[in-house]
């Protein structure tokens, strides 16, 4: 009688590690991704140096096999995305990751009249918004502009483009784009100044933060090898007491 085949332990080991590899491999590319915050201009709703994982399969794909297997919906006026910085004329490719709240949806009308935003001619509610300068107007904080090429900050292609998307004082958030704004108003380089936002480069939704260190401003500015070693062996030091415990596991809203 034939002994019972049995695997080997080598065998074992490998078929664990190419699952485990198409796993993570699914999970980074369609399920979830790790983001930090690296500036101030989602506060205080995200502080610098919060660590997020991110969802992303929450937004409806255009079509497609997976839009039939996992719950998409569409994106919604108040969602907190992350999204690569559009393509400008002479940037063919997507480039970092920005995370902000979408403010506008294709079709709707935006106005900011000293700081207030208005939607379709209604004022919107924002109990997340965070002033820096109270006692001074700054650049956005009426807009659009009476002259595109006058707002302080804009880029070169947005203060060209700006005045075809604007009607009767408002712009108009064109098909397939998105009007989004950081909490920290402020200090907040967006939409404002730099134009609408795709759907095609929306990577996902925040969805809970895993993990929160107290993190200089300027850190995302520092990154040679010495700068990266001496950020380390900081972390390594003040992981206790300057890990934000109270912002771990925190959801994102």
């Amino acid at each position: 009688m034939a002994e019972p085949y049995k695997k080997s332990s080598t065998r074992d080991t490998f078929e664990s590690l190419v699952v485990t590899v198409i796993l993570a491999v699914f999970g980074t590319t369609f399920v979830l991704q790790a983001f930090k915050i690296p500036t101030g201009s989602m506060e205080t709703t995200l502080l610098i140096g919060d660590h997020l994982l991110v969802n992303k399969f929450i937004f409806a794909p255009q079509g497609g096999f997976l839009a039939r297997l996992l719950p998409y919906r569409e994106l919604r006026r108040g969602d907190i995305v992350v999204f690569k910085f559009p393509p400008s004329d002479d940037q063919s490719e997507p480039g970092e990751h920005y995370v902000k709240r979408v403010i506008g949806l294709p079709g709707d009308h935006i106005r900011v009249f000293h700081r207030q935003v208005f939607v379709n001619g209604q004022a919107l509610y924002e109990p997340y918004v965070h002033h820096t300068f109270l006692d001074e107007l700054r650049p956005g904080d009426d807009f659009p502009p009476p002259d595109a090429e006058y707002l302080r900050g804009a880029t070169t292609a947005w203060s060209a483009e700006m005045a075809s998307s604007v009607r009767n004082g408002e712009i108009v958030v064109p098909p397939g784009k998105y009007f989004v704004m950081g909490d920290n108003r402020e200090q907040s380089w967006d939409s404002r100044f730099w134009g609408f936002v795709p759907l095609s480069v929306v990577s996902g939704r925040p969805l809970l933060i895993y993990w929160s260190f107290e993190t200089p401003r300027d850190e995302y500015m520092h990154n040679s090898l010495g700068d990266r070693i001496s950020q380390l062996v900081g972390l390594i030091v003040h992981f206790p007491t300057k890990t934000r415990w109270r912002r771990t596991f925190m959801f994102v809203r």
